[in-house]
């Protein structure tokens, strides 16, 4: 058989004892017959214990210092699952990012992978042992510095540790049974979606869905891996994130006769899923006058502060004034710095002045079969509506509708959604095993 590469996050080993499961899991694994490399993330919430240690000692950490004390979450997490696993009478190794191979640029706090050269994973695979990685981190190409990747690096590290490996299937292990049609958080009775594909995973994970990182996703539609997410607390089949082609014949093969008392035939659902993101704030810069260029030199300054921008409305301008309002939703953590950026502006663009407002959300209605399916619009807008919920932004793309609501009106507007498109699973509700939500 060929390789698994398997990644548990922090509450799949939060403590000794859970540590002690995911490594009998590991040793399961190997001994049905594959090569095992195992990503692990920090346990529990220790990577938000450094970064508030880190800003106890200095209110503006230095990017390469915090960086060396972020990765060292990971390290405990490896050397702790490798002694383990040793127990269990199965040899084991661990490496650091930086010693399996996983080379980045040089941003500290967000870097990105540029190459994985996974000469050492190679070499224990071939020793017949298990090789566990701690994930989030590598090692700058230029500086040689220690980096981390953000947040959900884990996820991306795995992916391209599998990409280089060549491996059979990468295997994401979290504390729910796989993805769910909106957050069981919210909607208890959310539907666990059996097989979905690149495009939605990445549009639910764009939109706030928190199962997989977007960084991770792209990776993985990059180099055609499939992604596996499955519960380390449970033993149930998971979902599958695969190609469109793939996911065809996966649900081409569920076909079977009525007599021989299998599984009934899967269709791909119109609407895969609700997502939602509480991180987002909105900009109105207000009076922007109607001449050529004017949006081009904010938006500019913008793209200099490094700002990513998701959703973007200009009004139409008023005959009388020739001034135009234009509004726009950022991350919120960017808010500070987008503001201060286009302040210098003021003079410059001759605007009227700037509105912040981080007392909003975004829902999102994801699914290839909005493509074919018309009406779609208008039943995601009547649902929140008739919840009571006010839209003041909407996005859309061929296989998404975005809106930004009030923040406190989120759980509302996806609950309505979820029914409307009865997305429900009935009585079953979904479980949620472990972590802080933290």
């Amino acid at each position: 058989m060929g390789i698994v590469v398997q990644k548990y996050g922090g509450s799949s080993v939060s403590d000794a004892a859970s540590i002690k499961r995911v490594a009998q899991r590991i040793v399961a694994t190997k001994k049905a017959g594959h090569d095992v490399v195992v990503v692990v993330s920090a346990m529990g919430d220790t990577t938000d214990e450094l970064l508030d240690l880190a800003h106890d000692v200095s209110p503006l950490p230095d990017g390469r210092e915090l960086d060396m004390l972020l990765t060292a979450g990971e390290r405990i997490s490896m050397a702790l699952l490798a002694m383990a696993i040793g127990n269990l009478g199965q040899q084991a190794q661990s490496f650091t990012g930086s010693q399996a191979g996983v080379i980045t640029d040089s941003a500290h706090g967000r870097a990105k992978i540029i190459d994985v050269t996974p000469g050492r994973i190679t070499r224990a695979i071939g020793d017949g042992a298990v090789a566990i990685v701690a994930g989030f981190q590598g090692v700058s190409q230029d500086s040689k510095d220690i980096t981390t990747l953000g947040r959900g690096g884990s996820d991306t590290t795995a992916v391209a540790l599998a990409a280089a490996l060549e491996a059979d299937v990468c295997e994401i292990y979290t504390d729910v049974d796989g993805i769910f049609t909106a957050d069981p958080r919210i909607v208890p009775a959310a539907r666990q979606i059996p097989v979905i594909s690149y495009e939605e995973t990445l549009e639910m994970a764009a939109n706030g869905a928190k199962i997989l990182h977007l960084r991770c996703v792209e990776y993985a539609r990059r180099n055609d891996m499939p992604i596996h997410v499955r519960s380390s607390f449970s033993s149930k089949e998971g979902t599958w994130v695969v190609s469109a082609e793939r996911m065809s014949d996966m649900l081409s093969a569920t076909l079977t006769n009525e007599g021989d008392g299998e599984a009934p035939v899967m269709e791909q659902a119109i609407i895969s899923g609700v997502a939602h993101d509480r991180s987002e704030a909105k900009i109105t810069v207000v009076g922007v006058p109607d001449k050529v260029g004017e949006a081009a030199r904010i938006f500019e300054t913008l793209a200099d502060a490094q700002i990513n921008l998701d959703m973007i409305v200009q009004n139409v301008s008023a005959a009388a004034t020739g001034l135009t309002d234009i509004s726009f939703t950022l991350p919120r953590a960017d808010g500070q710095t987008a503001m201060t950026s286009l302040a210098r502006l003021k003079d410059e663009v001759g605007y009227a002045q700037l509105q912040y407002d981080d007392g909003v959300g975004k829902i999102s209605l994801v699914g290839a079969g909005m493509r074919t399916n018309p009406g779609i619009s208008a039943k995601f807008f009547k649902a929140i509506a008739d919840a009571g919920v006010n839209i003041e932004m909407i996005s859309t793309s061929e296989i998404r509708i975005s809106v930004v609501v009030n923040e406190q009106q989120i759980d509302d507007a996806v609950s309505a959604a979820h029914r409307a498109f009865d997305l429900d699973a009935g009585e079953v509700e979904a479980v949620v095993y472990g972590g802080s939500g933290r």
